[in-house]
Order: structure tokens, then C-alpha cells, then sequence
């Protein structure tokens, strides 16, 4: 256990950078960026947050092997992989879809980093929940302790729900993008009692995911008078872009100079702009939007 307190006990300063721009000044906005890009350099941004618990449990356990799923460009794997190779444990990652001859970067560094890749039909992955599955994939690689695709789960939502109570800096909203759902959870669950959470979905057709939040929350939690999804910002589906987001992604960057792509955090910050556009904002408010992190290549 020495080895999950020094990666994950130890508390990592947190980064906020305030936002400068005409359209802010003109609707009386301030947004500052949480830099949860920076907060490790090996298991960045809310990845770091959702495997916390994760692996301790896996460590509590015993278990010297995780396996979780994700597509081809997941960041979940390659976070799981590099995880893994700082404690000592073996990973498998579970991909989507048929092998290919020549691995994209991410799968790369996730097998550079220990990592045994296997893959599941796209048919057979939609069922990756069930015994039948579960149940090969044991008899297949032995005893493991199985994360689910992005990391959400309640260990994952008890580790998210510690990103904001760190932050000494007030705010009125705070906004993230929204995969799986359990960052969301976790945010709701530290909300004050004026405060708000807005989640941008990265998936078409998100709206199962209010009830996927929800299933979360603990009783205590925030109603959900404090909390809803943006199920517009999608362009297309999971990883899918259009001109106007990466035209968006090229000029934030220019503006800004912070780093974001068009899987989760593009879509994230080209949706809050709009909604500033829009005045669904009130004047003299503070935004806190969460940089989740993802790979920049």
C-alpha cells in the first residue's frame, strides 16, 4: 500500500489560470480553468481522480492484475496502463473493435508501459457488462480486478467528489465534460449550497446519462435543481468533429494558450462560450471549468 499513498495519498497543488477575453468582459463574466492536466505526470486530469480509489481497492484486495475497456484512443487505458506500471501490477486493456497491424499512439505507449492489449468485437463489447463476458475474459487471463470503461464507478465518484473542496477560489458554476458520467457525480457531490454544475455531454443521444449521474449521488447530495446536462455540444458523437470545433480548439489555443482537444475539452469550452453568447449566464457570475485533461498529439 506504500506505493498507491505516494502516488495518490499525497496532496497535489492545483493550478487555476482566469480566462481574458472581450466576449467576458462584455457580459460581466469571469471563467476560471482548472488545470487538472497538471496535476500528475503520469495519470493526469480527472483520470487521476477516478483511479484513486480504484486501485486501492485493487491493492486491498491483493490483486497484482487490472483489466478495464475503452476505444482505441482511450485515455482511460493509457492511464490505467501507466497506473499500473507505477505500482507494480499488471494491466490488460480490453479494446473495442478488431487489432490492427500498427498501433495509434496512445495503444502504443499503453503496451510501452506494460500493458497487454486484447480486443473485443464491437458486438461482443456492447456486452462487456455481462457474466458471459466477464466470465471469458477471467478464464482467459486469470484473477483480476476489472475497472469499468472510463474509470466510473462509486470508488471513481468518491475520488472526483475531492477536486473542488480543494479549491480555495469561490465560484458560482462549475462545468466539465461529460463521458461516463462520474466526474459529474463527483462534482455534484461537493456542490455548496449556491452553487451549480453544468455537464457537457461528449456522446450523442446523453440524456440516459442524467439517470446514470443520479445513480450515483448519494442521499446527501445536491438536488438536481443544482445540477443538469448540455446535450447539444456532441457535433456528431463520441470523438466525431466537425470544422467549427476544431477551428474553435486552434483559436482558444491562440487566445488562451491552453491546450484542449475535440473528444472532451473542446467540446467543453466551445459549449460554455456558446452559452455565454447567449446570456444563459447572469452577470457578476464566476465559472469554473474543469480541464479534464486528454492527449494532445
Amino acid at each position: 500500500m506504500s506505493q498507491w499513498f505516494d502516488i495518490f495519498q499525497k496532496q497535489h497543488p492545483y493550478q487555476i489560470e482566469a480566462l481574458v477575453h472581450p466576449l467576458l468582459v462584455y457580459k460581466k463574466l469571469r471563467v476560471l480553468v482548472l488545470r487538472e492536466d497538471q496535476n500528475h505526470p503520469e495519470i493526469p486530469g480527472n483520470k487521476f481522480w477516478k483511479l484513486k480509489y480504484n486501485l486501492k481497492q485493487a491493492m486491498t484486495e491483493r490483486q497484482d492484475t487490472l483489466l478495464s475497456f475503452g476505444g482505441a484512443y482511450s485515455n482511460h487505458i493509457l492511464a490505467l496502463a501507466q497506473a499500473g506500471q507505477l505500482l507494480g501490477l499488471k494491466t490488460i486493456g480490453v479494446i473495442r473493435g478488431e487489432p490492427h497491424d500498427e498501433l495509434n499512439p496512445i495503444l502504443l505507449k499503453a503496451v510501452a508501459a506494460g500493458m497487454t492489449l486484447d480486443y473485443l468485437s464491437r458486438s461482443d463489447y456492447r456486452l462487456k457488462h455481462t457474466e458471459a463476458i466477464t466470465e471469458a475474459l477471467i478464464a482467459k487471463h486469470g484473477r483480476c480486478f476489472i475497472v469499468p470503461e472510463g474509470g466510473s464507478n462509486a470508488l471513481a465518484v468518491k475520488g472526483t467528489s475531492e477536486i473542488l473542496p480543494r479549491i480555495n477560489e469561490p465560484f458560482d458554476v462549475v462545468c466539465a465534460a461529460v463521458g461516463t458520467g462520474g466526474t459529474l457525480a463527483g462534482l455534484i457531490q461537493s456542490l455548496q449550497p449556491r452553487q451549480q454544475a453544468i455537464g457537457f455531454s461528449v456522446l450523442k443521444g446523453g440524456g440516459f446519462l442524467q439517470e446514470e449521474v443520479a445513480s450515483w449521488l448519494t442521499p446527501k447530495a445536491p438536488s438536481e435543481k443544482q445540477w443538469q446536462l448540455q446535450l447539444d455540444y456532441h457535433f456528431g458523437g463520441y470523438a466525431k468533429v466537425k470544422p467549427e470545433l476544431l477551428n474553435f480548439i486552434t483559436q482558444f489555443h491562440s487566445d488562451h494558450r491552453i491546450p484542449i482537444e475535440p473528444v472532451y475539452t473542446g467540446k467543453l469550452f466551445f459549449g460554455l462560450f456558446d452559452l455565454i453568447e447567449k446570456d444563459y449566464f447572469s452577470p457578476g457570475q464566476t465559472i469554473l471549468a474543469i480541464h479534464t485533461g486528454g492527449v494532445h498529439s
